[in-house]
């Protein structure tokens, strides 16, 4: 069952796509919690899940796959993809490994003074 949403936009040399993104209800499973998502690329759809010991950490996890995938897409290296502002970052979190693609106010929140 989806319970969120967020749609993207991505600014092709001939038309503009609206790109969705979905997250369903985390689901116990026999040993672990899932959590499924969909990316609606232009090119087709991605699925893909987040996995934990409990709904909170499956959900947290599913969210970090939606920014590693955003951010590893050949979508955003166009640098025609946007979610509010062009280079202003997606909203999702990204696994710190790959927490130097971020950009725009996704950047700046990793970066505020401690």
């Amino acid at each position: 069952m989806k319970i969120l949403e967020r749609v993207l936009h991505y600014s092709a040399k001939e038309r503009a796509f609206e790109i969705p993104i979905s997250i369903d209800l985390p689901v116990q499973g026999e040993r672990d919690w899932s959590c499924l998502y969909r990316i609606g690329w232009p090119d087709g759809t991605h699925n893909g899940s987040g996995y934990g010991l409990d709904g909170m950490q499956a959900l947290m996890l599913a969210l970090q796959a939606i920014g590693a995938d955003i951010y590893t897409s050949a979508y955003h290296r166009s640098g025609r993809l946007s979610w509010l502002d062009l280079g202003d970052g997606y909203g999702f979190p990204v696994p710190k490994t790959i927490s130097h693609l971020l950009i725009g106010t996704d950047a700046a929140a990793i970066e505020a003074p401690r």
